[in-house]
């Protein structure tokens, strides 16, 4: 399993490459995080990386969901 700086890393990588992407693994594809760097991206794509990196780097992953589904660093 990933530490958690290491995922950071990976989700930065993507989003260098392909902005979505990397919002994609952090937030899934349901978020407003996710739709907004799609439009951002399909904008202008120095928009979509500034924006998914900003989202990736300065805020924290969410929490686990009600139906009990846990990040993979909390497997025990």
């Amino acid at each position: 399993m990933s530490s958690g700086g290491c995922s950071t890393c990976l989700e930065v990588i993507f989003a260098a490459v392909l902005p979505p992407l990397g919002v994609f693994f952090r937030y899934g594809c349901c978020s407003p995080e996710f739709f907004i760097s799609l439009v951002l991206t399909v904008l202008g794509y120095v928009p979509g990386v500034v924006y998914s990196l900003y989202v990736i780097l300065r805020t924290p992953p969410e929490p686990p969901g009600i139906d009990g589904e846990r990040p993979y660093d909390m497997l025990t």
